[in-house]
């Protein structure tokens, strides 16, 4: 084929979807943490994590609500302290757990460690099995079951009575403490407490059923600019959100105009659909952002803060 007869146009003249106003900028001595976000790039994911930074200020500007998910893998990679500061300064107004998320905090709170050696334990049959974590959960969760109120609030309020000695570090405890809903949504069989002898089956699912309604009337705050984050649950947490929104919209709350964000290793198909495309679909907008939760969760908080 003779290509003499192709047509070009001059390069400024074509539209681009980068320009040197967006290139990222060397950084030079001792720069600040506000001068390192700025200095990032004003493409993809940077840009990006600025947006949802913004949004998050802007919504506690507004009153509206800040509801922060989190899988058990964000808390045993220490971020709790990072979520309790955010909570403290009125950027986050209510979490959501699953069961691997309370576990860690609780045996955080309590002995200052959690995360054991599956390997080295499942053969043996001592995985999960650690006497502390099997009966106070338990315990606290019939506790809670008979005063009717949620799992969450349950095991906050037997860390705050116990004065568990890491109890500064427990996001359960200071949300508390602070009056901050935490609600736990577990499926009976996942969690390591379920089989101890003292689990049982009517008071979690009663304390848990609680919180998911409780979880409908916090996710009934985001209309008008709330921001809902999954951070680190690739399936329960993305389902239970999903079936929250139809619920709130289903009784007739508006729940329009709202953002919405995951955040893991690997964007999976329950997120990306639950969470980012349908819950803002026309009326709102989804992020997605992948890495490690132990880098991207405290640098959102730091582009948060750094305004």
């Amino acid at each position: 084929m003779d290509l003499s007869g192709i047509s070009t146009y001059p390069l400024a003249a074509r539209p681009s979807k980068v320009t040197v106003d967006d290139l990222a900028r060397p950084l030079a001595g001792k720069p600040s943490l506000k001068e390192f976000l700025e200095s990032l790039p004003n493409i993809l994911a940077a840009a990006e994590l600025r947006e949802l930074a913004r949004l998050i200020r802007e919504a506690k500007k507004l009153g509206r609500a800040v509801v922060v998910g989190l899988g058990g893998h964000v808390i045993k990679t220490g971020l709790g302290p990072v979520l309790i500061d955010l909570m403290q300064r009125g950027y986050v107004t209510g979490f959501a757990m699953n069961g691997s998320a309370m576990i860690h905090d609780f045996e955080i709170a309590l002995v200052g460690a959690t995360s054991e050696d599956v390997d080295a334990t499942l053969g043996e049959g001592s995985f999960g099995m650690a006497e502390e974590t099997g009966r106070v959960i338990n315990d606290a969760t019939m506790e809670g079951s008979r005063d009717q109120i949620g799992l969450g609030e349950a095991i906050g309020r037997r860390l705050s009575v116990m004065s568990a000695p890491h109890s500064g570090k427990s996001l359960l405890q200071a949300a508390y403490a602070a009056a901050v809903p935490v609600t736990v949504h577990v499926a009976i069989g996942t969690d390591i407490v379920h089989i101890h002898p003292g689990a049982d089956g009517a008071a979690i699912g009663q304390t848990t059923l609680r919180d998911f309604r409780l979880l409908c009337s916090m996710v009934s705050e985001l209309d008008g600019g709330g921001v809902y984050l999954n951070l680190g649950s690739a399936v329960l947490l993305p389902e239970v959100f999903l079936k929250t929104v139809t619920v709130v919209r289903n009784l007739g709350f508006k729940l329009q105009d709202f953002s919405t964000a995951n955040f893991d290793f690997i964007q999976q198909y329950r997120p990306l659909t639950n969470v980012v495309r349908r819950p803002v679909a026309g009326s709102g907008r989804g992020f997605s952002f992948t890495g490690h939760h132990e880098i991207m969760i405290p640098l959102l908080a730091s582009a948060i803060l750094a305004e």
